[in-house]
């Protein structure tokens, strides 16, 4: 490609993405090269919340956990479709951490972050409360906190779209093979789907790769001059049939110091994670293993009366997370604080993400854009802060309104459909139903209540290009289909 582009960007998960949209938003252009689909790997294996992590605390990581804080209020406000408050129950162990303890980090959870929108810290008596109700007898103090809950692949998924929508070339299943810098330009060789190479330029050079990081700073020449190294670290999540009713969450204290959380997931099922296990693999094939399983169901039968045992799991998922090496004694005392580092040499930039975590993504883009700037000497300021992501232009005190009307205007389609898809797309959903008038022009349904007119903008809009693009990561409805629905959906991309 002739075009000397501002920036390129290698890995399309969160931090991929966000800096896509923070740099088109100043007026850059931009590239964005992802070797898989958005978010097929650490960004769509997390726990699915946005939050400042409150065992963060513990950690005296007081930045990452204010930062959080503020960020969770930020990300509810522009992706309110997306993003939806949840309350969390923690019951006292007595055990383990002592109660006052507990107390003291929630008060400095609800008042560091200055929080606005969401609803502080209250005690509960387990007894008494309809909260308490699935807990095990002994379990009779708890605290009820606030959080957010997210759709992490969508989220991943729509801050790209937003770059696309302001200018940027995003390009999944494009792996990098090299990239060489010289006279203030960088030349990067790009393998295309269709195993043909491509060329591209530009001036700065962003290595949002995730686990694959340093093989990016390997491929790269001259390679910058790195004494960073990344700590790899797995979390595995369960899925498994609704453990209780109602719509909170549990943050249950395990003896090993970790928390595990269960938290009501896709209607029908709880969401029970994580694990951190080190891990020195290929990233590319991640999987729970037996150990990991059996240690969430154990967690959970210690404070649930109902005992779950991993014949019970529906579905588990699991990402690796690229931590920076800090020299923690155990993975769960490794720092989830990101770390960047600017290497320039033949005048052509290369900035390198090391670590970081979903809350924190667009404030680590606006950073990423302080130290590129002068460099690229791009004059726009920062502008996410109080920006919209795509679907979420109703903001959040109009989400139910919002929501309302969806279901009176497309009342022809069942309302448990418009519901999620409300949730899904936002205000975009009047453009995915352009012309629909009636059932008849939703097209073929696959299953799950998912029509063929959803199936093409997923496609035409969303990037998807597989049957595991769609179903696992543009939406979970792969949880509700059999094998033969979802080879379907398979049948049909390979048709389209």
């Amino acid at each position: 490609m002739d075009q000397i582009k501002d920036l390129f960007i290698v890995g399309g998960g969160i931090n991929g993405a966000g800096i896509a949209r923070d740099a088109a938003g100043r007026g850059l252009s931009v590239t964005l090269a992802e070797k898989d689909d958005l978010a097929s790997h650490t960004s769509s294996a997390s726990s699915k919340l946005i939050h400042g992590g409150l065992r963060y605390l513990e950690n005296y990581e007081f930045r990452l956990v204010r930062e959080s804080l503020k960020e969770r209020e930020v990300l509810l406000e522009s992706a309110p479709h997306l993003i939806e408050p949840i309350r969390f129950i923690l019951p006292h162990h007595k055990a383990m951490r002592p109660a006052w303890m507990l107390r003291l980090g929630l008060f400095l959870y609800d008042h560091i972050g200055g929080r606005k929108l969401l609803p502080a810290t209250v005690t509960h008596n387990l007894k008494t409360q309809k909260s308490g109700e699935p807990l095990q007898d002994h379990f009779s103090k708890g605290f009820e906190y606030s959080d957010c809950f997210a759709d992490d692949a969508r989220l991943v998924m729509l801050a790209a779209k937003d770059a696309a929508e302001k200018g940027a070339s995003i390009l999944t299943r494009h792996k990098v093979m090299s990239a060489t810098r010289s006279n203030g330009i960088w030349e990067i060789t790009v393998q295309g789907p269709n195993g043909k190479d491509e060329i591209h330029r530009a001036r700065a050079f962003v290595n949002a790769a995730g686990a694959w990081v340093d093989r990016l700073e390997g491929v790269s020449s001259p390679a910058p001059k790195s004494a960073k190294q990344i700590r790899m670290v797995k979390g595995s999540h369960i899925v498994v049939p609704k453990l209780y009713e109602g719509a909170h969450a549990y943050t249950f204290q395990n003896d090993d110091n970790r928390v595990v959380f269960a938290i009501p997931y896709q209607r029908d099922y709880t969401l029970v994670g994580t694990t951190d296990v080190p891990f020195d693999g290929d990233a590319n094939k991640v999987e729970i293993s037996d150990e990991e399983r059996q240690y969430l169901c154990n967690i959970v039968s210690k404070y649930f009366t109902t005992k779950m045992n991993p014949k019970d799991i529906a579905w588990a998922y699991s990402g690796v997370r690229p931590l920076v090496e800090d020299g923690a004694e155990n993975a769960s005392k490794a720092s989830r604080d990101y770390v960047l580092e600017l290497d320039v040499q033949e005048n052509a930039p290369m900035l390198s993400v090391y670590g970081g975590k979903i809350t924190t993504f667009r404030r680590l883009s606006e950073e990423v854009m302080t130290e590129l700037q002068p460099h690229l000497a791009f004059s726009a300021g920062d502008w996410t802060g109080n920006a919209k992501l795509p679907g979420g232009e109703m903001g959040y005190r109009a989400f139910a309104a919002f929501q309302a009307s969806m279901l009176a205007k497309y009342s022809f389609i069942e309302s448990e459909i418009v519901t999620r898809m409300s949730k899904a797309y936002g205000t975009r959903l009047d453009t995915l139903l352009d012309g629909v008038t009636c059932t008849a022009d939703l097209g073929p349904c696959f299953g799950a209540g998912l029509y063929e007119v959803e199936l093409r903008y997923m496609r035409d809009n969303e990037w998807a290009q597989t049957a595991d693009d769609a179903l696992w990561r543009r939406s979970k409805l792969g949880l509700f289909m059999n094998e033969a629905e979802q080879a379907f959906v398979e049948s049909w991309f390979a048709a389209a």
